[in-house]
């Protein structure tokens, strides 16, 4: 169980989010979803619900999808702009290799962007563990997201105000 985690510390992080210039998007790229993604959507706004927020991702116009993303260390993105708002990119290379646990994660925290407004945090615990799983990666904390403490990570990512 140790090397997921160091792993996840070490090659997980820079996620970010980016403003994007395409002004070639339709109107049929902006509500697409990966089929992969849309559980994960669904999950977050279920999961949004359950602390009270009345999320219907519709509402956002997202797009979702899996494909590489070239640039190093980076497992996810949210591009956004005023031609091609709110759009989630995840790494292919990632997700080929995550487990369900960190693909959730990585999908919320980009959600988090896109969806609830959350910039980064970048405070940890005296453990060195990260309170938020919407820190950036460049930081020194480790995320510890598994069952034993989802609730506590889905609690500070909906009802923490930036």
């Amino acid at each position: 169980m140790r090397i997921p985690i160091c792993l996840l510390s070490l090659s997980l992080f820079l996620i970010s989010c980016h403003p994007d210039n395409d002004l070639n998007t339709s109107l049929e790229e902006l509500v697409t979803i990966d089929i992969a993604l849309q559980s994960y959507f669904s999950e977050f706004e279920t999961q949004g619900r359950a602390r009270g927020l009345a999320l219907d991702l519709s509402d956002y116009e997202l797009t979702g999808d899996i494909a590489e993303i070239h640039e190093d260390n980076v497992a996810g993105v949210c591009y956004y702009s005023s031609n091609q708002p709110n759009q989630i990119t995840i790494d292919r290379s990632f997700w080929d290799r995550a487990s369900d646990d960190l693909r959730e994660m990585v999908v919320f925290h980009e959600l988090g962007h896109c969806v609830l407004g959350r910039g980064h945090r970048e405070d940890s615990n005296n453990n060195g563990y990260c309170l938020s799983i919407m820190r950036s990666g460049t930081g020194t904390c480790a995320t510890l997201y598994n069952e034993a403490n989802r609730r506590y990570y889905l609690d500070e990512l909906f009802l923490h105000e930036d």
